[in-house]
């Protein structure tokens, strides 16, 4: 069963993949000020979606940035459309 989070009015079902793929979304007040980062390195969420928007290609951030993996990528962007659908980000702890 998936993960249930409410939040203003919408019920957002999260499969087990999901919550998997966000707990590579982590957060250090000692890192970028506690913004959202990818598996605790100093690399950026929003460095991966500004490097989609300019058009880049998952691959070519991959080969630019080999510490990066595919989920890592996949997580950003999930991470960005729960925060555009204003649902809660539940972080365990």
């Amino acid at each position: 069963m998936g993960l249930f989070l409410y939040f203003c009015s919408v019920i957002i079902i999260m499969d087990n993949d999901q919550k998997i793929l966000l707990g590579r979304i982590t957060t250090n007040p000692g890192i970028f000020g506690g913004k959202p980062i990818i598996r605790g390195l100093r690399f950026r969420v929003i460095d991966v979606l500004e490097m989609m928007a300019s058009g880049m290609t998952a691959e070519q951030i991959l080969e630019e940035h080999p510490i990066l993996e595919a989920d890592d990528i996949n997580a950003c962007l999930l991470y960005a459309s729960m925060i555009i659908n204003d649902s809660p980000i539940v972080h365990a702890a």
